[in-house]
């Protein structure tokens, strides 16, 4: 704009409301950003799936253009990957193939074993089939009385005067002192840990079987089995988790009521971490109570493990870990795009240029992702270091408003460059922290039941149990039925030998794989891709 003949104290007056404009227009683009954002967020669809987020013209571009987009005539050839087979759906045999079967015999009575014509007697042709049905059994409750048979020598007693009394060995009970047997200790955790029932709703459950128990009774066993029985395999654990070369951490929120120094508004942290997908060590899922989110408790957790890489989102506080890699959550970026897309967004937006990259990235991740860790690596630096490349040469040329959402997802790739590329030092290395998520959303899902925990004891207590469900899970277990087994069997061991060997209880040996798996195989086992 051109200034002739106008005084200087009028163009500054109108260089300032042009200032001003700008800052009121940007302002408002900001606000209509937020608005578009919280629209989204409150009606928009919940999932990540990229199917959800992007439109079918873009899913059907990237199979019809793919040809002529990844051509390379210098490419080699890749390494030959086990067929996949569309999964057949599932007949009712299949459903059930794995239970025990209890025939149904329908006979006719001995009286009417006549044939209706001649009155001769009738000749069984054999069984002939006629339906198949699943029953279930509802819970039930009762009582155990138990007792011992002591014996004594009576020749003792007549040599000596003194009875010899011989007592058999008597199971240490699950909780000291209570009517906890292991069945009832391990139906409040899975109904708790499992399925999210609330112990208020346990109490009304169990009043329906005809036991009047409060929600206190079911909150001491719960927090004396966790600490007796269950904090040792934790910590059994931990340290084969601390030997994994790949470690993923996050965390997430918890209210605890009574907690010393804290209002009981304000909110705590679990901690999680898990291993990675790394040859000789199985999936261990911890979590870990702690009153604040500094970078100091998992520092604090962390400090055994050696030369390791550490999979987290962008949060500072994991800076303070010492000995590790650290490697960012490409699902995190992901998410800044997609967060940073309005509704409808042409193809030509810009946000939803950085969403079709991610969206390369994990649709390579799912190729490689039946593949060893040696496979995977070589095949990332054929296929996947291109992409990235190309994407931060991208990120890098991008015009952008700072205090945008797309400034924010531009400006969270650049900070995060180096670890969002540390994925392929090693084929072992997921790229996102999906399948740690996935492990916290049942705590997140009961959190919204039960609300908040009452005493830090508590909370501490839930995270043990939570760390040895999750765990069993991982590793293909009924998690009712090793938790059936850990209260059946570790009371006596441990009171015995509080420094027992716990080998052969942790969710991976055979003995409890032979007897607590899930019917139909693992369940939740580890995946680059979560």
């Amino acid at each position: 704009m051109t200034f002739d003949g106008i005084p200087a104290p009028a163009i500054e007056y109108i260089t300032g409301l042009e200032n001003k404009l700008d800052q009121m227009q940007t302002r408002l683009d900001q606000l209509t950003e937020m608005l578009l954002l919280a629209q989204k967020a409150r009606f928009g669809s919940s999932s990540e799936q990229a199917k959800y987020i992007l439109d079918d013209n873009y899913l059907q571009e990237t199979l019809f253009n793919e040809a002529e987009a990844y051509a390379n005539e210098d490419e080699p050839e890749p390494v030959i990957v086990e067929k996949h087979e569309r999964k057949k759906k599932r007949t009712k045999e299949d459903l059930a193939k794995d239970l025990p079967i209890k025939e149904v015999i329908i006979d006719l009575p001995e009286a009417e074993r006549m044939c209706d014509i001649c009155e001769s007697g009738l000749k069984a042709l054999g069984k002939e089939f006629v339906r198949r049905e699943l029953c279930i059994i509802p819970a039930q409750a009762y009582v155990t009385e138990t007792y011992r048979i002591n014996y004594s020598c009576s020749d003792c007693l007549e040599e000596t005067d003194d009875a010899n009394i011989i007592k058999p060995d008597v199971p240490v009970a699950v909780v000291k002192r209570g009517m906890a047997s292991p069945s009832s200790a391990a139906h409040v955790m899975y109904q708790k840990f499992v399925n999210a029932m609330p112990l208020y709703r346990q109490a009304n459950d169990w009043a329906t079987f005809g036991v009047q128990i409060s929600r206190a009774t079911l909150s001491n066993w719960i927090i004396y089995t966790s600490d007796k029985w269950l904090w040792p395999l934790w910590k059994a654990m931990k340290a084969l988790l601390l030997q994994s070369q790949v470690i993923l951490a996050d965390e997430t929120t918890v209210q605890v009521l009574k907690e010393a120094e804290k209002t009981p508004q304000s909110k705590s942290q679990m901690w999680a971490y898990c291993t990675g997908d790394v040859e000789n060590i199985p999936p261990i899922v911890l979590f870990e109570y702690q009153p604040s989110r500094s970078g100091d408790h998992p520092k604090e957790f962390l400090k055994d493990a050696k030369d390791y890489f550490l999979l987290t989102d962008a949060y500072k506080g994991y800076n303070a870990v010492e000995n590790a890699t650290r490697c960012s959550c490409w699902q995190h970026m992901r998410r800044k795009f997609t967060d940073a897309m309005p509704k409808d967004a042409p193809k030509t937006n810009t946000a939803r240029t950085g969403l079709e990259f991610c969206q390369k990235l994990f649709m390579l991740e799912r190729k490689f992702e039946k593949m060893n860790s040696a496979e995977r690596y070589e095949q990332r630096l054929i296929h996947t270091k291109p992409v990235l490349d190309e994407f931060f040469t991208w990120v890098e040329s991008v015009n952008f408003l700072a205090q945008s959402k797309f400034g924010e997802a531009i400006t969270y790739a650049i900070n995060q460059k180096k670890a969002l590329s540390v994925f392929l030092l090693n084929g072992s290395i997921a790229i996102s922290t999906n399948y740690l998520e996935n492990k916290i959303r049942p705590f997140a899902v009961g959190r919204k039941n039960w609300l908040f925990s009452d005493t830090v004891s508590g909370a501490k207590s839930s995270a043990i149990a939570y760390s040895i469900v999750q765990t069993a899970i991982a590793n293909g277990l009924n998690p009712y039925q090793y938790l059936l087994h850990i209260f059946t069997a570790l009371p006596t061991v441990l009171t015995k030998n509080p420094d027992a060997d716990l080998t052969d209880y942790l969710p991976w040996a055979e003995t409890i794989q032979k007897e607590c798996k899930y019917a139909h195989g693992a369940q939740g086992q580890l995946s680059l891709l979560g």
